[in-house]
């Protein structure tokens, strides 16, 4: 299943000051909406052309099912996907801050009634809340995006595996996960080896795996 493509640019840039500081959603119902972001480079925000080539991939995947983003950051891959068909979304934020600034573009795009911000650790989220308080709609496919800060692919990598793990063996049948990661990280000690779709854009590394029950 594993097909590479190396010819597509993926990668994050931190040397462009406008695509730090002003973002849109790129295609579907909401495409051109200008999205607000602080340029705080904690959330290692993608530029525009970097996120349009991951939906050209993942795109048709999203339709009719539920977004889980568990490292949000801007908000911008949530907010895509269901600008593009999604149902709804959960998007995860660790800092503060930008989980404010999500809210506000959620209110700014009249989204609140399908889509929440979880201010919080997406580890202990899995953990401790997700059984509790995550409550998609029912029998829907779940789109989930892993985009963590690269390194806690090292440094977490047992953790991150686990979260992987945890949320496939949870998810409906036809739900997809979406792995981004750098070169350093191989896909060889991913749950499912030898299942996933594997696309290097370097410095980054895209994963795609399909689930089927």
């Amino acid at each position: 299943m594993n097909r590479r493509n190396r010819k597509s640019n993926w990668g994050r840039s931190a040397k462009d000051p406008q695509s730090q500081t002003k973002l849109r959603i790129i295609g579907g119902q909401y495409g051109g909406r200008q999205i607000e972001y602080s340029g705080d480079q904690r959330t290692r925000p993608m530029k525009e052309r970097v996120r349009e080539a991951m939906f050209n991939l993942v795109g048709p995947w999203v339709k009719g099912t539920y977004t889980i983003d568990l490292f949000a950051g801007t908000g911008a891959v949530g907010l895509e996907s269901v600008s593009r068909g999604s149902l709804g979304a959960t998007l995860i934020e660790k800092h503060f801050p930008t989980a404010r600034i999500i809210k506000n573009n959620i209110r700014t795009l009249e989204l609140e009634s399908i889509v929440e911000v979880v201010s919080g650790d997406a580890f202990h989220w899995l953990e401790h809340r997700m059984s509790t308080e995550f409550q998609p709609p029912a029998d829907i496919p779940w789109t989930m995006f892993f985009c963590p800060p690269y390194k806690f692919f090292l440094d977490r990598q047992k953790e991150m595996l686990q979260m992987i793990q945890t949320l496939m063996t949870r998810a409906p049948e036809n739900s997809h996960v979406i792995v981004e990661s750098d070169t350093d990280f191989s896909e060889d000690v991913l749950p499912y080896a030898g299942q996933w779709d594997v696309r290097p854009y370097p410095p980054a590394v895209l994963m795609l795996l399909r689930k089927f029950n």
